[in-house]
């Protein structure tokens, strides 16, 4: 089949390489414009971008697909003269009008971090993590024009471990779904199975995964140790939980891990005690937060036995 691939980052990057293995023909990459990125702020490829140029698949990124613009009908031109089979997307990061879904032959497949209809939106991933499910998946559904509402074709289900971060559960999702979208397409009839059996999302099942902030990433040492930890993890890689030590700096928390020790009579967000396995820390409750790794401004993330050596936090101090 002739498959056009949109993505931006390694989550649709992994997906995008399973394709390449197949004997699909990939006509096409869309992709985020480049952005500068790291501390020299120089223009940088996306990792979908990269991986197709390093293919020799022709990439295209434009700015949008409105129907208002010349740009946008210019894009919805040059996308209708590919003349796919099938457009796949996954974290691509623009919004899809109607014509674009309706443009290739059997449409377009959106790979999503998620079990559908639970948390539609930005940040699955992290939601699943901060709220204690047990398990994700990943959905692959028939794009619609609304939010993650289209109908789901395939599932699959993948255990959130205790220790699992955002980083750690990204990179299993984003296997799971690149085996989900190549089981999908594993040929023409296969496709037209998943689409014919597809199912109607239930909308009282609804959750929605709102965009990540930066300021709910500060600790709030009101909660119990449960509920810090969970953050703790969602927000690892970004934007990182943090503590704020004064008006320019905060201390940034990279992992824990919950105590089974108490915390009677001490306040919430007192230090108990440093040691080889971290920084114990009292939580609302009467429950314990151990704190395994710290990082200061300007300084690489330290593990527990580097914290105990940097002496730059005391027992009763309050976080």
């Amino acid at each position: 089949m002739k498959i056009i691939f949109a993505g931006t980052p390694e989550f649709a990057a992994t997906a995008l390489a399973a394709l390449l293995k197949t004997e699909h023909d990939i006509v096409a990459v869309y992709t985020q414009p480049d952005r500068k990125a790291g501390r020299g702020q120089k223009l940088t490829a996306s990792a979908v971008k990269q991986l197709a140029l390093a293919n020799n698949i022709p990439v295209y990124q434009p700015l949008h697909f409105k129907s208002s613009t010349e740009e946008g009908l210019a894009a919805q031109a040059e996308l209708a003269a590919l003349n796919a089979d099938v457009m796949v997307v996954a974290a691509y990061g623009l919004i899809l009008p109607q014509v674009v879904l309706d443009t290739p032959k059997y449409g377009c497949l959106n790979i999503h971090g998620s079990l559908l209809p639970r948390w539609r939106g930005a940040a699955p991933i992290q939601r699943a993590i901060a709220t204690g499910d047990t398990e994700t998946g990943v959905t692959i559904m028939k794009m619609a024009a609304g939010l993650d509402t289209g109908d789901m074709m395939f599932k699959t289900i993948c255990p959130i471990e205790a220790g699992d971060t955002s980083a750690t559960l990204h990179d299993k999702l984003a296997e799971q779904g690149a085996s989900a979208i190549a089981a999908v397409l594993a040929s023409e009839e296969k496709l037209q199975h998943y689409l014919a059996t597809r199912e109607v999302q239930d909308e009282a099942l609804t959750v929605y995964a709102h965009k990540l902030s930066k300021a709910e990433a500060e600790i709030d040492w009101s909660m119990d140790a449960v509920q810090i930890d969970r953050n703790i993890r969602a927000f690892n890689p970004w934007p990182v939980a943090f503590i704020i030590l004064d008006e320019k700096n905060n201390l940034r928390v990279w992992n824990s891990k919950l105590s089974h020790a108490t915390a009677e009579n001490a306040q919430p967000g007192e230090i108990l005690a440093i040691d080889k396995d971290g920084v114990h820390v009292a939580c609302a409750n009467n429950t314990v937060i151990t704190l395994t790794a710290l990082q200061w401004p300007g300084a690489k993330p330290l593990n527990p036995v580097q914290i105990l050596q940097t002496q730059k936090l005391t027992i009763g101090q309050i976080l």
